[in-house]
């Protein structure tokens, strides 16, 4: 049995949620308690490191330890993109293409090595351990997309919003309706989620001047936490055990 959430619509749900806290959550430390970009990703990539090698000493599925797991990782993937393109001069575009090719190399990688990126496959160290790179790459790499497409290509956190959203879509669409690999529609969707949920973190709390609802990232985190959590408890928990 996989170690890793069966991908149900409340799987998607909290995904995006825990991508948007990863956003406001991340600034939060950085921005508003004036950490800095360096001292924040340290600090959350501690964290990250903790709760990938708790989630792979577990035996079995654990629903609380792999959400931790995840916003753990959105959270140090906002601050490491942030230092990269702002503090290290990289340059949103120059950032999500370096990200990009780091997640399929990553990918490819462990697809020759164990023969399958299945999330199903997801049951020993060694795919926990490709599980958990890729997943770091694709949050970072969100981050620095959304970025880019919001500020850099212009489109405003509503028309990323509306991008990103509608790219979902379409990747929904794809999987009801063509043969695509569903394995290669999860990781595009998994990627497409980081992105939106960066853009709805960024509108919930930056300036109305720059287009955002001027929300307290402190209070914003808060309740994204609550709403994940009482998905959590309230979901159906079961480990993925059928090909995606």
């Amino acid at each position: 049995m996989s170690k890793v959430p069966a991908l149900t619509l409340g799987f998607w749900i909290i995904k995006i949620l825990a991508t948007t806290l990863g956003e406001t959550g991340g600034d939060a430390l950085s921005m508003s308690a004036g950490l800095g970009y360096l001292l924040s990703t340290a600090l959350f990539a501690a964290i990250f490191i903790a709760a990938v090698a708790a989630q792979i000493r577990a035996r079995e599925f654990q629903p609380w330890l792999y959400w931790f797991a995840i916003l753990a990782s959105t959270t140090v993937g906002t601050t490491l993109a942030d230092f990269a393109d702002r503090s290290l001069g990289i340059g949103y575009a120059g950032g999500a293409s370096t990200l990009l090719a780091l997640l399929l190399v990553v990918l490819a990688l462990w697809r020759w090595t164990l023969g399958s990126i299945n999330v199903k496959s997801v049951c020993d160290w060694r795919t926990e351990g490709f599980y958990w790179l890729a997943i770091m790459c694709s949050q970072t790499l969100g981050t620095a997309l959304g970025d880019w497409t919001a500020d850099s290509a212009g489109l405003g956190y509503l028309g990323a919003i509306v991008v990103f959203g509608g790219a979902l879509l379409m990747v929904l669409a794809a999987w009801r309706w063509s043969r695509l690999s569903t394995t290669a529609l999860f990781w595009v969707a998994f990627v497409l989620t980081r992105p939106l949920g960066a853009v709805v973190g960024d509108f919930l709390d930056k300036p109305l001047a720059q287009g955002g609802l001027d929300l307290s990232r402190v209070a914003a985190s808060a309740i994204l936490l609550v709403s994940i959590a009482v998905l959590i408890a309230v979901l159906p928990k079961r480990a993925a055990d059928s090909a995606h």
